[in-house]
C-alpha cells in the first residue's frame, strides 16, 4: 500500500511538473471519455422513452395486463448493456474496433462485418472532447480546479447533443451537476456557496420568468424547463454574477445560428431551435474566460 501512495504522489508531482505532459494525458483521457459520451449521447433519450413508456403502460393498462406485461419484460438497455452493434448487421464492435478515432480511420468509416457506413460524427465527439479537456488542462493547470472543469465539460457536451437531437435535458445530469456545483462551493473552488446559492436561483427564476412572460404574450413555449435546469446548474457552478455572460454569450450566438439556418438553409421558422447547446457552449466559455470578458467589456464600455 505504501508503494503505491508513492507511486501516485510521483506521479502527480510529474505532472505538476511538466504541463505539457499533464495536458497530453488530459486529452487521450478525453478521446476515451468521447468514446464513452457517444454512448451516453445515444442511449440515454432511449432509456427515457422506455422509462416514460413504462410509466404510462402502467397508468393505463388494465390490473391484468399490467401482470402480463410484467411477465415479458424488456431485454436491458442501459449505458453498459447490450454491447455497441451495428445496426444494420448487429455485428457486436470489439475492442479493436473501439479505439477512439483511430479505429474510425482504420476502418475507413465502415462497419468491418457489412461495410455500411459509420457517421463521422463519432470521431467527431470524440477529438471535440479531446480538444475541450486539453483546452481546460491548459488553462488551469493541475489540480482541482481543472478536474472539476472536466466534468463540467464532459457533462456539457453531452447536454448539447442530446438536446440537438431530441430538444431534452436529462435531468439524472443537470441535477446531480447542480449538486455538485452547490458542493465544490464550500470548499471554494469557483466561487462561494452565498454566489452559488444565488447563482442558482437566479438562474432556474430569469429563463422561468422569460417563459412564462413569453407563453402568456404568445399562447406558446418558448423553451423547455430543461433550460431553467441548465442555467440553474450553471449558476451553481458559476455564481450569479457570471449568468449575464452566460445569457448575453448564449442569446447572441443562438440568434445568428437561428437566423443563418432560416436564411441560408430555409429552415422553418416555426420549428423550435434547441437552446441548450448555446447555454452549454456559453457556460463553458465563461467558465475559462468568464472574467477576462467582462473586464473586455467594460474597458470598451468605459464604465471599467
Amino acid at each position: 500500500m505504501t508503494a503505491l501512495f508513492d507511486y501516485f504522489h510521483a506521479s502527480q508531482a510529474a505532472l505538476q511538473a511538466s504541463p505539457a505532459a499533464f495536458i497530453a494525458l488530459t486529452a487521450v483521457l478525453g478521446l476515451l471519455v468521447g468514446s464513452f459520451l457517444n454512448v451516453v449521447i445515444y442511449r440515454l433519450p432511449v432509456m427515457m422513452e422506455r422509462e416514460w413508456r413504462a410509466a404510462c403502460d402502467e397508468m393505463l393498462s388494465p390490473a391484468g395486463a399490467q401482470v402480463e406485461t410484467a411477465m415479458v419484460p424488456e431485454p436491458p438497455f442501459n449505458l453498459i448493456t447490450p454491447r455497441s452493434q451495428c445496426p444494420k448487421c448487429k455485428h457486436a464492435i470489439t475492442a479493436l474496433e473501439n479505439i477512439p478515432v483511430l479505429s474510425y480511420m482504420r476502418l475507413k468509416g465502415r462497419c468491418s462485418g457489412c461495410g455500411t457506413h459509420i457517421s463521422v460524427r463519432y470521431p467527431s465527439i470524440e477529438a471535440l472532447t479531446a480538444a475541450l479537456s486539453a483546452i481546460v488542462a491548459w488553462h488551469f493547470g493541475f489540480g482541482w480546479e481543472a478536474g472539476a472543469a472536466l466534468f463540467l465539460t464532459w457533462a456539457l457536451i453531452a447536454l448539447s447533443f442530446i438536446d440537438f437531437d431530441h430538444q431534452l435535458l436529462p435531468d439524472s445530469i443537470t441535477l446531480p451537476f447542480l449538486w455538485v456545483g452547490l458542493t465544490l462551493s464550500l470548499f471554494p473552488v469557483y466561487v462561494d456557496s452565498f454566489n452559488s446559492i444565488i447563482g442558482a436561483l437566479t438562474g432556474y427564476l430569469s429563463l422561468w420568468m422569460v417563459y412564462m412572460l413569453f407563453k402568456l404574450l404568445t399562447g406558446k413555449e418558448g423553451m423547455g424547463h430543461g433550460d431553467f435546469k441548465l442555467l440553474a446548474m450553471l449558476g451553481a457552478w458559476l455564481g450569479w454574477k457570471s449568468l449575464l455572460t452566460v445569457v448575453v454569450l448564449s442569446s447572441l450566438v443562438g440568434a445568428v445560428v437561428g437566423i443563418s439556418l432560416v436564411l441560408l438553409r430555409g429552415r422553418d421558422k416555426n420549428i423550435p431551435i434547441p437552446f441548450g447547446p448555446y447555454l452549454a457552449a456559453a457556460g463553458w466559455i465563461t467558465l475559462l474566460w468568464g472574467d477576462d470578458i467582462m473586464q473586455a467589456y467594460l474597458g470598451v464600455s468605459g464604465l471599467g
